[in-house]
C-alpha cells in the first residue's frame, strides 16, 4: 500500500508518495518550478486563489505519476497538509467566492483588536487560548463588513486544506484543530465559540461537519481520481496546519517535545497537555492532532513571518546569480557577527510576537567601505536566527524551555550557517531528520486509515540524520544583545 500526502505552502504544492510498511518516500515533487505568486491589491494584504493550489496539486500529481516509480493504482490513503490561518468560502455549489485571505495578510487586525476588547481579555484568553487577532475568524468578519455581498452568498467556511478535500470528495468537513486556528473554538467548554460567533454575527452553519484529524473526511471522486491516474474511492483520512503536521512528521505528540521550521514563515512548536496561553497572546495554542477532549495535548506556536521569505529577498536583490547552496557558501566566508551588520527579517505582514506590529525589514549599520555580499547573506541569517531566540524567550516566559529542538534538513536548517547560529543563539541543540511535510501528511494518512497501530508504529523506522549542539567557541550573546537594541527601538 502507498499513502499520497500533499503539503498546499505558500510558495508550491509538494506532494510524497511513501511505503506504507517501510515509511520510505518513493518520489517527491513540486509545482510550480518557480514560487507562487501572493497577490498584493493593498499594502499588507496578501492572499492567493484556491483555485490555483488545486491547479497545482493536480499537476504535481500528474508530474510525479510520470516519474514510474510507482503504480498510481496502489495509493491508499491521502493525507493533506496545508498553509495555516488561510480563510476560504464557497458557495452552495462549492464555487470559491473569492480569492483566499492567506496566513501573512494583515488587513484584519483592528477587528480582531476590537474583538478581542469587545469579548473580554480574560474571557478570550481562558475559552479562545488567544486574542481573535489576524486569524480566520478576523479575516471572515472583515469579508463580511467590506463585501457584504459575499458574505451573503457563502454557504461554508473553510481553511485551506479544508478545500482541497473537497475538491477531491465532494464532500466539506474540519477539525477541532483546524477551528482553533482559526479561533472559533472554546477550549473551556470543548464546542464553538458561542462568544465569538455571537459577536461577529456569524452563524455556526457555515462551519463544516467536524470530524477527528485522523479519519475519513470524504473519498475521491471518479471525476477527480480518472485524469490522475487514482483509485476512484481512495479516502482522504488526515488533515492538518503546516505547522502541527510538521511536528507529526518530527514525531512530536507528547508534553515537553519541540518541533521547528524554517521555511517562508519561521516556528517552533512545542507540544502541552495545560491549556494555558500567553497574556500578551503573542505566542499562540492550537489544538494539536491528537488533541481530545479527555487527553488535551495543545501546540504552543511561536510564528516569525519573516525567515525564509528574507533569504529570498536577499537572493533577488544580492545573489540573483547564486543558488541557494552557493550563496550559504559565500555566506559561510564572513565571519559571525557579519562584522556588525544587522538584520531585521519583519518585512512579511504584522508579527504576532511583536504584539501585531508591522516594523518592516531593515538592514542596519552598513558600512560601505566593509561590508559585501557575505556579510549581507550572513547577517540575513543571522538575524532569523536572533528573531527565533527573540520568540524562543517569549515562550521560556510562558513554561517552554525545550531541551531539544527536532527540525527537518530542509529549508534554512540547509544552511550551516543558520543552523549554528541558531543553536548558539538559543542554546539550544537541534537534531536534524529526513523528511517535509509532505512525508508527514501520508504518514499521516496511514494513521488515520489505521494502517499503523499508533504514532509508535508510524515513526518506528525514523532517523536522525545529526545533531547540532552550541559551541563553546562561538559567542553570539554580544551580536544577539546589539540585534536586540536596534529591534527595541523599532518597538519604540
Amino acid at each position: 500500500m502507498l499513502l499520497l500526502g500533499i503539503d498546499i505552502g505558500t510558495s508550491s504544492v509538494k506532494i510524497s508518495v511513501v511505503d506504507a510498511q517501510t515509511q520510505k518516500c518513493i518520489a517527491s515533487t513540486h509545482y510550480p518550478e518557480t514560487e507562487a505568486t501572493i497577490l498584493s491589491p493593498e499594502p499588507g494584504w496578501a492572499e492567493q486563489s484556491p483555485n490555483m493550489w488545486w491547479e497545482y496539486t493536480q499537476q504535481a500529481i500528474t508530474k510525479l505519476n510520470a516519474t514510474k516509480k510507482y503504480n498510481p493504482k496502489d495509493i491508499g490513503a491521502i493525507g493533506i497538509a496545508y498553509q495555516m490561518h488561510g480563510l476560504v468560502i464557497v458557495d452552495k455549489d462549492q464555487k470559491v467566492l473569492r480569492d483566499s485571505i492567506i496566513w501573512c495578510d494583515s488587513r484584519a487586525v483592528e477587528i480582531g483588536d476590537k474583538a478581542f476588547k469587545a469579548i473580554g481579555k480574560s474571557v478570550a484568553l481562558s475559552s479562545l487560548l488567544n486574542s481573535p487577532g489576524n486569524f480566520t475568524a478576523s479575516k471572515l468578519a472583515w469579508v463580511k463588513e467590506n463585501e457584504p455581498f459575499l458574505y451573503d452568498k457563502t454557504y461554508k467556511l473553510m481553511l485551506p486544506g479544508d478545500f482541497i478535500a473537497m475538491k477531491f470528495t465532494g464532500e466539506i468537513t474540519t477539525s477541532v484543530s483546524s477551528l482553533s486556528e482559526g479561533i472559533f473554538w472554546d477550549f473551556q467548554k470543548d464546542e464553538l465559540s458561542d462568544p465569538v460567533f455571537n459577536y461577529f454575527g456569524f452563524s455556526k452553519s457555515m462551519v463544516p461537519d467536524i470530524k477527528p484529524v485522523f479519519s475519513e473526511h470524504g473519498t475521491v471522486s471518479y471525476a477527480v481520481a480518472e485524469p490522475l491516474g487514482l483509485k476512484a474511492g481512495i479516502p482522504v483520512t488526515y488533515k492538518a496546519g503546516d505547522q502541527p503536521n510538521n511536528a507529526l512528521s518530527l514525531n512530536v505528540f507528547e508534553p515537553g517535545e519541540v518541533a521547528a521550521t524554517a521555511g517562508t514563515s519561521g516556528v517552533i512548536y512545542g507540544v502541552t497537555d495545560q491549556v494555558s496561553y500567553d497574556p500578551q497572546s503573542r505566542v499562540n495554542t492550537f489544538a494539536h492532532v491528537n488533541y481530545a477532549s479527555e487527553k488535551k495535548r495543545l501546540g504552543v506556536l511561536l510564528c516569525i513571518n519573516g525567515t525564509g521569505i528574507m533569504n529570498r529577498w536577499i537572493k533577488s536583490v544580492a545573489g540573483q546569480h547564486l543558488t541557494y547552496e552557493q550563496m550559504n557558501q559565500e555566506a559561510a566566508k564572513a565571519k559571525p557577527g557579519s562584522r556588525g551588520l544587522y538584520v531585521m527579517p519583519f518585512g512579511n505582514g504584522v508579527e504576532r510576537m511583536l504584539e501585531n506590529k508591522l516594523i518592516g525589514a531593515h538592514i542596519h549599520t552598513i558600512d560601505l567601505n566593509t561590508h559585501g555580499p557575505h556579510e549581507l547573506f550572513r547577517a540575513a541569517q543571522e538575524g532569523i536566527a536572533f528573531s527565533f531566540r527573540y520568540g524562543l524567550d517569549i515562550m521560556r516566559d510562558n513554561g517552554m524551555s525545550p531541551k531539544v529542538i527536532r527540525a527537518s534538513y530542509a529549508n534554512m536548517f540547509l544552511s550551516d550557517v543558520f543552523t549554528e547560529a541558531f543553536v548558539n543563539v538559543t542554546g539550544v541543540p537541534v537534531e536534524l531528520y529526513e523528511g517535509d511535510g509532505s512525508v508527514g501528511a501520508a504518514v499521516g494518512a496511514g494513521l488515520g486509515a489505521g494502517v499503523y497501530a499508533d504514532q509508535k508504529d508510524a515513526f518506528k523506522n525514523m532517523k536522525r540524520l545529526r545533531v547540532v549542539e552550541p559551541s563553546k567557541n562561538i559567542d553570539y550573546e554580544p551580536h544577539y544583545e546589539k540585534w536586540l537594541g536596534i529591534l527595541k527601538s523599532h518597538l519604540g
